[in-house]
């Protein structure tokens, strides 16, 4: 069925709202805010000014910009005259911005930010189909053959505002919206079509049992706009009264909780993992009573798991001393996130069981759910009416998912994209002969329908001996150890599987002292007998539920976590294996140096 077209998503949340804070942004220190009016006005200029330059429907519109109001304000603007926006990842590199434009064949680029400017306009030779650039938030000259941003939104009038309404009305459910270009973590990277029909179906149906505020509720915006995840929820946001609060570096994140303090947020499973090594890390610098009321509160967190993340019945004794720890403890826990979180959204990669429990019994409310790009992205959400921990929630309404014969998991619903621009062959390889989508993910469903995600079919590990390895449940199971920030499970065609971690180097510093060590460097810390001995005796520890094949017998301890600028994640910091494998390769050859007979490269 057809649903309403973005633009149209976003006039009638002006008019029905009349949010006086729909969006709010940093500037010089101070929040600033915008209202839902002031919004319209500047899109309906910005709109007219791209009419000007002879954008018309479907022509492509580069969108080059962090997380801030302007991403919103040009998205709203293309859209509304029925054109196509290709957003590019805010620090991406300058070969992948010339494909991204070139391949899409875009007629204007606009980039918003200093370094977004200066990296664009570092190729604009390079760009064959763009006519025409637009920069903003920059102090820097640009010459007269660029046009500035600032100068074109400041040009709002009652009869622009008409004009881009009656613009709008024109768009329909099922013309493209957006070319989303994927990571490529191996290969060229792919332009995912996505429709209005495809993005509004989404943040339609993904309400079911989401209970919002609107004119009252904050989310915080900081995972890229060019992804379709933190797009996709800002749009619930800003279609329902709920006021987005920007964050332009993911480094600024602390912070701004603390400022904006608010009440709902969307996140990436490193960035709770991060949050818990943060209160981990905080507790091992403590000392005397604090540090023992801290554990103690842990343990009570742990014995309250059934109850407060299950809605099992647990003793009273255990209730009351809950009610103790969530007086005296909890609240500083739930006050580095400003206090007033009362939902989360983790999506992008699975997150471990017992991460999620941690937080729930703390009473901090952490929603799974699992999308793809391909599906715009949301395909199935835990939320407030129905949650398993564990699972990636029900399919949300109208979309089906089915498990293929090898377990991979199938979808077909409103939300599933329409192919993989000018790549006729990879979009027929993307579905079934009946039509479903391959997601590439391998899963179950339980008799309640709840959908269980265990890993990328393409991730999966193949020992030596044929036994098939999910490294991700393995990965996050030991992220949740207090000494460990990060590990990759690797092993493909060995005897066994091993690990590669990277210490907490705080909390195993701050517990070092305790035996009289000290370490001068990050490396020599790594390379210690005790700190080998002390992740030794987590890995045992936390994997010995796992089957034999399953746990890493070796492992490599790291001076340096996994990074983005290091090429080793995504930037929804997801690990990229073969590259994590390519560059580690002398450090996994030693963990089987002993072990493996020669064989053919």
């Amino acid at each position: 069925m057809p649903y309403t077209p973005l633009p149209q998503c976003f006039l009638e949340a002006v008019d029905r709202f009349a949010n006086p804070r729909a969006q709010l942004y940093k500037v010089g220190g101070v929040w600033q805010a915008t209202s839902a009016q002031q919004m319209l006005d500047q899109v309906a200029a910005l709109a007219h000014a791209l009419v000007e330059l002879g954008v018309g429907p479907g022509d492509r519109v580069g969108l080059f910009a962090p997380n801030r109001p302007e991403w919103h304000i040009v998205d709203f603007a293309v859209l509304g005259l029925g054109a196509v926006d290709v957003p590019i990842y805010f620090n991406e590199a300058p070969d992948r911005i010339v494909y991204i434009l070139n391949d899409s064949g875009a007629k204007v680029a606009v980039a918003i930010g200093e370094e977004q400017v200066q990296r664009l306009l570092s190729v604009r030779e390079r760009l064959a189909s763009v006519e025409h650039i637009l920069v903003g938030g920059t102090s820097a000259e640009t010459g007269r053959s660029v046009l500035r941003y600032e100068a074109l939104v400041a040009q709002g009038s009652k009869d622009r505002v008409d004009a881009y309404r009656r613009r709008a009305a024109r768009v329909r459910a099922e013309q493209l919206a957006s070319l989303l270009y994927t990571s490529g973590t191996t290969g060229e990277p792919k332009g995912v079509m996505l429709t209005h029909n495809n993005f509004s179906s989404n943040a339609t149906d993904v309400l079911q049992g989401m209970k919002l505020r609107p004119r009252n509720d904050v989310g915080l915006s900081f995972l890229p706009l060019s992804h379709v995840y933190e797009r996709l929820i800002d749009y619930t946001y800003l279609f329902n009264g709920v006021t987005v609060a920007y964050v332009d570096r993911v480094e600024a994140l602390p912070t701004a909780l603390l400022e904006v303090r608010p009440t709902l947020m969307a996140a990436v499973p490193r960035v709770f993992e991060k949050i818990y090594a943060g209160i981990q890390e905080r507790a091992a610098q403590t000392t005397g009573l604090r540090r023992k009321l801290f554990d103690w509160a842990v343990r009570v967190a742990r014995r309250a798991v059934p109850w407060r993340g299950y809605g099992k019945s647990v003793s009273l004794w255990v209730k009351l001393q809950w009610w103790l720890a969530n007086w005296l403890v909890y609240p500083k826990i739930r006050a580095a996130l400003g206090g007033r979180i009362r939902r989360m959204n983790s999506g992008a990669a699975p997150i471990a069981r017992e991460l999620l429990e941690f937080f729930w019994a703390v009473g901090v409310k952490i929603y799974q759910g699992y999308g793809l790009t391909e599906t715009s992205p949301v395909i199935s959400t835990n939320h407030e009416q129905a949650n398993r921990l564990g699972s990636v929630g029900r399919p949300i309404p109208n979309v089906e998912v089915r498990i293929a014969e090898d377990g991979e998991i199938l979808v077909r619903g409103p939300c599933v994209m329409q192919g993989y621009y000018n790549k006729p062959e990879q979009t027929r390889e993307a579905f079934t002969e009946d039509g479903w989508l391959k997601t590439g993910d391998i899963g179950w469903l339980d008799e309640d329908g709840y959908l269980y995600v265990t890993d990328r079919k393409k991730d999966l590990i193949k020992t030596a001996a044929g036994k098939f390895v999910a490294p991700q449940p393995i990965e996050n199971r030991l992220k949740t150890s207090p000494y460990i920030a990060n590990a990759a499970v690797v092993g493909d065609r060995h005897k066994f599987v091993v690990a590669l971690l990277v210490p907490n180097f705080v909390a195993i510093e701050a517990r070092a002292r305790e035996h009289g060590l000290q370490f001068s460097s990050r490396a020599e810390l790594a390379a210690h007998p005790w700190v080998r001995q002390l992740l030794g005796q987590e890995l045992e520890r936390l994997t010995a539920d796992f089957a034999q094949y399953e746990r890493p017998k070796r492992f490599a301890v790291l001076d340096h976590d996994f990074s983005f600028d290091g090429g080793q994640l995504t930037y929804t910091m997801k690990l990229k294996r073969r590259v994590i494998e390519q560059r580690y390769a002398e450090q996994i050859a030693a963990l089987y140096a002993d072990v493996e007979e020669p064989r053919p490269a």
